[in-house]
């Protein structure tokens, strides 16, 4: 099996120049740095101990932020090196006031690319997040006695049940992991079955919080906000929006001030959204400025990345979607560590031990259909709920989880 992911890397790495020329004409590639996933270096390779961490895109990026913060007041170590393999991620790693940091992409997965990559920066340690395994690297990494960390681990059964299809390549490839730190209960059994030899229950890392982390204040926000009644459905997918729709019109009924803020799983789907929406006769606007809101509008279609944690901090009423469709479920966490009352549909499989937990603690509440949306969110309204006691709690099991992670990559 390792022959056969050597010759479709290899075909990939061939026809690399044509799907890099497609990504950067979508503009999801950089003009300037695509060369980095072939292996030439934008950064210098500085003098001392240097650890390397590597995430797939932002959700992965971001949630480690808090481990980066503690490991750049390390002494032994000089550098920081991330990888990733999306632009908007790299803008995140950009945004970050660490001087010990270089990001570089992750270059394609071949024997000859990974080779170069582990030549040039020599890594003490390798730290791999969420999934991120790759054969290769993996393989290579062990040849040049580099530790292999595999941190907030996330195996679903739907992954797991992946793996297993190519049994004896997974269980050979994650053998060689050195350590696991698991996220889940659920995970902790897939890995030992995929034969991780040492594996810890830490917790799950995205209830993590940066010390650093200042949210700024959109005035124009809060003044739209002032007067209404509000909720905010994020990362829905196609189908969702219109069940939202009609969880506002008949909200609209008994609370007349009302405004639904809409964050699409995939932003480009915008102006398809927009023009479902407006079937239902509702004032439809799509933000690309957050201090450009039209206050007779019924719906906010927000058309913007990275924008979600300060709609947070505002919105305490938050749907999450893929959840009424068969998805599978999107991360609560982040809604939840900012004392977000959670409603969700009964498809959560990819994060049901979350879910269990966030349930438990009354954060979290399943809905049906959008009937049953449209009366939890009616009996909220009129809730007088201290949100601050959710994060508070939260806080504290983020601040377990980071310092826990931290001493187990340190040692």
């Amino acid at each position: 099996m390792l022959i056969i992911y050597r010759i479709l890397i290899n075909i990939i790495f061939i026809l690399s120049p044509l799907i890099f020329f497609y990504r950067i004409f979508k503009k999801k590639e950089s003009l300037y740095r695509f060369i980095e996933k072939l292996s030439f270096f934008s950064k210098k390779r500085k003098r001392g101990n240097l650890i390397w961490f590597h995430g797939a895109s932002v959700g992965e990026l971001k949630s480690i932020i808090p481990l980066l913060e503690k490991f750049e007041k390390n002494k032994q170590i000089k550098q920081i090196l991330i990888t990733s393999n999306t632009l908007s991620s790299a803008k995140i790693i950009n945004k970050l006031k660490l001087r010990k940091i270089t990001h570089q992409f992750f270059p394609i997965d071949s024997n000859f690319l990974i080779k170069k990559f582990l030549n040039y920066w020599q890594p003490k340690k390798a730290i791999f997040i969420d999934s991120e395994i790759w054969p290769n690297t993996i393989i290579n990494l062990k040849k040049f006695n580099i530790p292999i960390i595999l941190i907030n681990a996330r195996i679903t059964n739907k992954t797991f049940k992946r793996w297993m299809t190519i049994s004896s390549l997974s269980k050979k490839i994650f053998s060689k992991i050195d350590l696991c730190l698991a996220s889940s209960k659920e995970s902790f059994r897939y890995l030992k079955i995929l034969n991780v030899k040492k594996i810890k229950l830490i917790g799950n890392l995205k209830f993590t919080q940066s010390k650093n982390q200042k949210i700024s204040k959109i005035k124009n926000l809060e003044k739209y906000l002032k007067k209404k009644k509000y909720w905010c459905a994020s990362s829905t997918h196609n189908n969702e929006e219109v069940i939202c729709a009609k969880t506002h019109l008949e909200l609209k009924k008994k609370f007349k001030n009302l405004s639904t803020i809409i964050i699409p799983r995939h932003i480009n789907r915008c102006e398809e959204i927009k023009k479902k929406l407006e079937k239902f006769h509702l004032k439809i606007q799509i933000v690309n400025n957050l201090k450009n809101l039209n206050s007779n509008s019924d719906i906010l279609l927000i058309n913007l990345y990275g924008q979600n944690e300060l709609i947070f901090k505002y919105i305490k009423h938050v749907f999450l979607g893929g959840s009424l469709i068969n998805h599978g479920g999107q991360n609560p966490i982040e809604p939840a560590i900012f004392g977000c009352n959670i409603l969700h549909g009964p498809n959560v499989e990819n994060f049901k031990e979350i879910y269990k937990f966030l349930k438990k603690n009354k954060i979290s509440f399943e809905v049906n259909n959008q009937q049953q949306l449209t009366n939890k969110l009616s009996k909220l309204f009129n809730q007088n709920i201290k949100f601050n006691s959710i994060e508070k709690k939260l806080s504290s099991i983020g601040k377990n989880i980071l310092e826990k992670s931290y001493k187990q990559i340190d040692i």
